[in-house]
C-alpha cells in the first residue's frame, strides 16, 4: 500500500481528503456516519466574532451540475464555539486535523478571531481566512478580490496567530495566481481554492429567484473544470501548499486536482448527498497510487504532463 500521509508546510495529515469549510458541520453532525479518523483533515463552518443567523429561507436550491447557497455564512460566534461543549471542546477529542474557517466584515473582525483561537489552539491544526466576505468598511467590496486588501488582512491574521494558516481563494478575479502570491507573500502558509462562483437561479412560473438572497455560490461538478485550472494556475506559481477543491465527488476528480498541483484536496457539496463518499475517495486515491506503482501521494502532485503538442490549427 501507497503512503497517504501529506504534508502542508508545517502540519501533517494522514491522507489528503478534507472536508470542505461550510458542508460537514463542525464535525460531530457527521461523526456517526463517517469514521472522522479516516480522514485527513477537517474544516468546520466559518466562525466569526459575533453569532450569525445568516440569510432567509430559502437559502440553497439544487440546479442542474451542483447547487446554489447562500446560506450567509450561519454561525455561534466565537465565544460559543470555544466554549460551548458541541463545538471546539468536542473538536478536541477528534483523531484528525481540525482547521478553523475565519471570517468578519472588517479587518479588525478576522484579527479578533485569530488572537481568541490563538490563546485556544490546542487540537486546532490551522486556521482557514476566507477572504471571498465583503468589507463592509469599504462599500461591501470583498476582500478576495482587491490585493490590497486580501495583503491587510492577511497581515492582521498573521500578527495575531502563530497557527498555521490557509487562504481561501476567491474565484471571481481574473488572475488568481496573483491573489495567491500576493496572500502567501503577506504571511499564509498556504492556500485553498476555489470558493463558489456568483450564480442564480429563477422559477419561471413564479417570475421569481428560487433564494431569498437572489443570488448564491455555485458548487458542485459544475464548477470542477473551471477549479482545476485554477489550481494549476496557482501551484506554479507559489512556493507554497495547495489544497484544491471544486466540485470533487469521486477519486477521479480528487486525482484531477493532485495532477494539476493540489498537495491536497477538500470535498464539499458531494457530502450532502454521499457523505460516505470520503472514504471512498481515499480508498481511491489508494488504489490508484497502487495501480501506478507510486510509493506516496506526493509522486503525483503537479505529475499532470503538458509537454504534449497541441494540435495544428486548421
Amino acid at each position: 500500500m501507497a503512503d497517504l500521509h501529506v504534508r502542508l508546510g508545517p502540519v501533517s495529515l494522514r491522507n489528503p481528503v478534507i472536508t470542505a469549510s461550510g458542508t460537514f458541520g463542525y464535525g460531530q453532525e457527521y461523526s456517526d456516519l463517517v469514521p472522522l479518523n479516516r480522514l485527513g483533515g477537517i474544516t468546520v463552518k466559518g466562525i466569526s466574532p459575533f453569532p450569525s443567523h445568516g440569510n432567509p429561507t430559502p437559502r440553497t436550491v439544487e440546479v442542474f451540475g451542483g447547487m446554489l447557497n447562500a446560506i450567509g455564512l450561519q454561525n455561534p460566534g466565537i465565544d460559543k464555539f470555544i466554549h460551548g461543549g458541541d463545538y471546539l471542546p468536542w473538536l478536541r477529542t477528534v483523531d484528525t486535523a481540525v482547521f478553523v474557517n475565519i471570517w468578519g466584515k472588517t479587518i479588525d473582525d478576522y484579527a479578533e478571531v485569530a488572537r481568541r483561537l490563538d490563546a485556544e489552539a490546542e487540537g486546532i491544526a490551522g486556521l482557514e481566512i476566507n477572504i471571498s466576505c465583503p468589507n463592509i468598511k469599504e462599500g461591501g467590496i470583498s476582500f478576495g478580490t482587491d490585493l490590497a486588501m486580501a495583503d491587510r488582512v492577511v497581515c492582521e491574521v498573521r500578527r495575531a496567530t502563530r497557527l498555521p494558516l490557509i487562504t481561501k481563494l476567491s474565484p471571481n478575479v481574473t488572475r488568481v495566481a496573483d491573489f495567491a502570491k500576493c496572500v502567501v507573500d503577506a504571511g499564509s502558509d498556504m492556500v485553498s481554492l476555489v470558493n463558489t462562483f456568483p450564480a442564480m437561479a429563477i422559477d419561471i412560473e413564479a417570475r421569481r429567484p428560487k433564494l431569498a438572497n437572489v443570488t448564491g455560490g455555485l458548487s458542485g461538478p459544475a464548477i470542477k473544470s473551471m477549479a482545476v485550472r485554477m489550481v494549476y494556475d496557482v501551484a506554479r506559481a507559489v512556493d507554497a501548499p495547495v489544497i484544491g477543491m471544486g466540485g470533487i465527488s469521486t477519486a477521479e476528480d480528487a486525482i484531477e486536482f493532485l495532477l494539476a498541483g493540489a498537495d491536497a484536496i477538500a470535498v464539499g457539496t458531494s457530502i450532502f448527498s454521499n457523505p460516505t463518499g470520503l472514504l471512498d475517495i481515499v480508498d481511491g486515491i489508494d488504489a490508484y497510487l497502487d495501480r501506478h506503482g507510486h510509493a506516496s501521494v506526493a509522486e503525483i502532485v503537479g505529475a499532470v504532463d503538458v509537454s504534449a503538442p497541441a494540435p495544428a490549427c486548421r
